[in-house]
């Protein structure tokens, strides 16, 4: 997971490569969307979740005057992210036999 930090007034444009299958949630501040023909769009409050793949914003900007954070979720990201708890998880424990069979004998 990566996070967008976008200082007060800044305006960041939106790459359609980096944002592929992307979901981003807005953690800190406020985000408005700068729409396919330069209008703005909604303000986007801290929790609120977006989408950005295929709707034409071309960009972010941070309309206040204090920072503004995006965390990124992607695909790939989460799945590291599971195999990292899941590698967490098991290791130290060994895996145990299930009951009613004996150690090496198959299902």
């Amino acid at each position: 997971m990566r996070t967008l930090a976008l200082r007060g007034g800044e305006r960041v444009a939106v790459v359609p490569a980096e944002w592929m299958d992307a979901f981003g949630v807005v953690t800190e501040g406020e985000v408005q969307l700068e729409l396919r023909d330069g209008s703005v769009g909604p303000v986007l409050g801290q929790d609120a979740g977006l989408w950005i793949q295929g709707t034409g914003i071309r960009a972010l900007l941070n309309p206040g005057p204090h920072p503004a954070m995006v965390r990124i979720a992607t695909p790939e990201h989460t799945q590291e992210r599971l195999m990292e708890e899941c590698h967490e998880q098991h290791q130290g424990h060994p895996a145990q036999p299930r009951p009613g069979l004996e150690p090496g004998e198959l299902d």
